[in-house]
């Protein structure tokens, strides 16, 4: 266990609360997602100083007392390019780009774009966008490739919450939702022409139900843990590549469902959607809590300790920058960056060879899905981190009891009927 380090602190200029933060994966900049209107902040962090940059959408109408699917599609949705000063968001306004410059349309972009989610490819020549918009209407069964270049389309596998580069690099993991279970899906990304496409693995997790935040990986790639869900204020956390389950606890009280109803946001009498980071160390997860502390969880030993950062208000948000250091927002508008100075001398490159065996040794261990195939899940071979099932295996479950997932439960039903 270490102590912590605030290196910068100030208000959060024109928003009340950051709901979400992302920070650019290489670059001292962050971005975060307004509470109270579909805009977002972008801020850098350099010599100890937190200076805002701008915002895309500030003048859009507030959220008021929008919930549900209604509060959803109005959430803007961003991503940045893996090297440039480069911020895409969409929202109310179509595929916008954020830059020092100012911000304007997205080049190439399709004007019937609606995605609810967007991730860059791993060298930036291509955006991801979900659900597809090739066709009229929201596509959820699949997902598009846009060439920034060219402005070409091509079509992608399925997914819908975010995408998350393996620091080892060539493998990316992402969520494709259903309400009676979730899988998490990796990816190859091969380099060069081909690195547009996602080409899915037949090793995948299956989760209970829907909700799910995007993974977040170790700085050594050893761990992923994966926030939920739509019911409950859940923490997962799992072995890669082995993918077994090391650690499952609940946070607090069950939740009403996702989104929450603005009021909720508005006081945080709950925890917050975004509140997990790794840092520097690779074997601890930070949690930010509702009182304002973070609180240091050791993986290996289950220990935990509790280190206080914000006082009278909670923790809105939690990030962690390309450097390891902790980003994290509080209910009462305030922005804290925070360091590990026991781990000051540590970054993500002295990680990189441990990474890249994990990322190898999992596609090693699995094939590839077909392109194009009509039921992409039948060739997939799933966990959910203590058991694993083969499409087959599922096809014949017929016996279950109240310990197994409800998506089992639901599966063995299923499969009486017939």
């Amino acid at each position: 266990m270490t102590g912590l380090e605030v290196v910068a602190r100030g208000p959060v200029r024109g928003a009340r609360v950051l709901e979400r933060l992302v920070c650019h994966p290489r670059l001292p900049l962050a971005a975060g997602l307004d509470v109270g209107r579909p805009a977002v902040h972008v801020w850098e962090f350099e010599g100890g100083e937190l200076r805002g940059l701008g915002s895309v959408g500030l003048s859009s109408a507030p959220y008021a007392h929008a919930f549900g699917w209604e509060r959803m599609r109005r959430t803007p949705t961003v991503a940045w390019h893996p090297e440039r000063p480069l911020l895409v968001v969409t929202g109310e306004d179509g595929l916008l780009q954020w830059t020092t410059d100012g911000v304007r349309a997205l080049d190439g972009a399709p004007d019937t774009a609606s995605y609810r989610g967007l991730a860059f490819s791993p060298d930036g020549q291509t955006l991801w966008g979900s659900p597809s918009c090739r066709v009229e209407g929201e596509d959820w069964e699949s997902s598009d490739a846009l060439h920034l270049a060219s402005g070409g389309l091509e079509a992608g596998p399925r997914w819908d919450t975010g995408v998350a580069e393996h620091p080892g690099g060539g493998l990316v993991a992402t969520l494709a939702s259903d309400q009676g279970a979730t899988h998490c899906l990796f990816a190859r990304v091969d380099q060069g022409p081909a690195s547009a496409r996602m080409r899915v693995l037949n090793r995948a997790l299956i989760l209970d139900c829907d909700g799910y935040g995007t993974p977040l990986f170790s700085a050594d790639g050893r761990h992923m843990a994966i926030r939920g869900n739509a019911y409950d204020h859940s923490v997962g956390i799992f072995e890669f590549p082995s993918l077994r389950r090391v650690l499952a606890t609940t946070l607090g009280d069950p939740c009403p469902g996702y989104p929450y109803p603005q009021e909720w946001l508005d006081q945080l009498k709950t925890w917050s959607r975004h509140n997990l980071a790794f840092g520097s160390r690779p074997g601890v997860l930070w949690i930010g809590t509702p009182a304002g502390t973070l609180v240091e969880v050791d993986i290996a030993t289950r220990q935990s300790v509790e280190h206080a950062v914000l006082s009278g208000s909670g923790t809105s948000a939690l990030a962690a920058t390309a450097t390891g250091a902790l980003l994290m927002a509080g209910s009462a508008g305030e922005l804290v960056l925070l360091s590990e100075p026991a781990a000051t001398t540590r970054s993500y490159a002295v990680h990189r060879d441990v990474a890249r065996a994990a990322a190898h040794e999992f596609m090693r261990t699995a094939t590839e899905v077909p392109d194009g195939e009509a039921e992409p899940d039948t060739h997939l071979v799933v966990t959910d981190g203590t058991r694993v099932w083969d499409a087959d295996a599922l096809a014949t479950v017929n016996e279950t009891d109240a310990t197994d997932p409800t998506w089992l439960r639901i599966q063995a039903a299923v499969n009486n009927a017939r």
